[in-house]
């Protein structure tokens, strides 16, 4: 009699083990987001509060230049959103059906300025000093494949120096190594996002690119067509849009 009782308390615990893993808590969703460096700051925050309201899903940002990321993307880097600081690269992986259509959406808005070091004494005042005798040295994203170094040429080209600036300039492979070389005083001056410079109490905005002497610099999101993760995707992609998230991106200069 106590042999069966001891088995039927087995296979009971077994029943119930069984009925608790069943029940165990999902894995949260991985989402994998690529954006462009200058939005570093202000992702971390919006990381911590989404994860607070949605426990289900876990965010894992990679910061980098928006042309590096579209590679990757384009060489089949897993990834379930892009978020870029241009169009343009937007638009190519949109053009190459590697982006969902009618997810894309442009969602802010940034500004170019020039920057120098906290407390230089250069007198550099304005994009077009960089073609004299004040600056030895500019800092500027590749244009190769960072946004912030495209629209620098923009603005120099407008401006008629740009074989000036160019054969003083320092490239960088994002946005964000241009303004750390402008804090240490690495470079005379550097061209990054407004949003950068608000970023740091190491540079002092000197100028801000003349208006129509680039085009608007336009920050489009959208979901990627290879997602595993659609519908958890475009429920962050509406937090993005939402006005507590603008509320943030508005305090970081957006």
């Amino acid at each position: 009699m106590k042999r069966m009782i001891a088995t039927i308390w087995v296979i009971t615990m077994s029943v119930f083990v069984f009925a608790s893993c069943g029940k165990a808590e999902k894995e949260p969703a991985e989402l994998t987001i690529l954006a462009a460096a200058s939005l570093t700051d202000v992702c971390g925050e919006l990381e911590g509060m989404y994860e607070k309201e949605h426990p289900e899903v876990s965010l894992t940002f990679s910061f980098g230049s928006s042309g590096a990321l579209q590679s990757q993307i384009e060489e089949g880097a897993p990834a379930d959103i892009f978020f870029s600081a241009s169009t343009k690269q937007m638009d190519a992986l949109k053009d190459e059906g590697m982006m969902k259509d009618d997810s894309i959406t442009e969602l802010l808005e940034n500004k170019i300025v020039l920057v120098v070091p906290e407390g230089s004494d250069k007198g550099i005042t304005a994009f077009e000093d960089v073609a004299g005798d004040k600056v030895s040295m500019i800092g500027l994203g590749d244009p190769e494949s960072v946004p912030a170094g495209q629209y620098a040429e923009e603005v120099f080209t407008s401006l008629g120096i740009l074989d000036q600036a160019k054969s003083k300039a320092n490239y960088g492979s994002d946005v964000r190594t241009v303004l750390t070389w402008v804090e240490s005083g690495e470079v005379d001056c550097g061209v990054v996002y407004a949003t950068d410079a608000y970023t740091t109490d190491k540079v002092e905005i000197v100028s801000t690119a003349p208006e129509g002497s680039c085009k608007k610099i336009i920050y489009p999101a959208g979901i990627t067509a290879s997602t595993k993760h659609e519908k958890e995707a475009e429920d962050f992609l509406s937090f993005l849009k939402s006005d507590e998230a603008m509320k943030v991106f508005e305090s970081y200069g957006f």
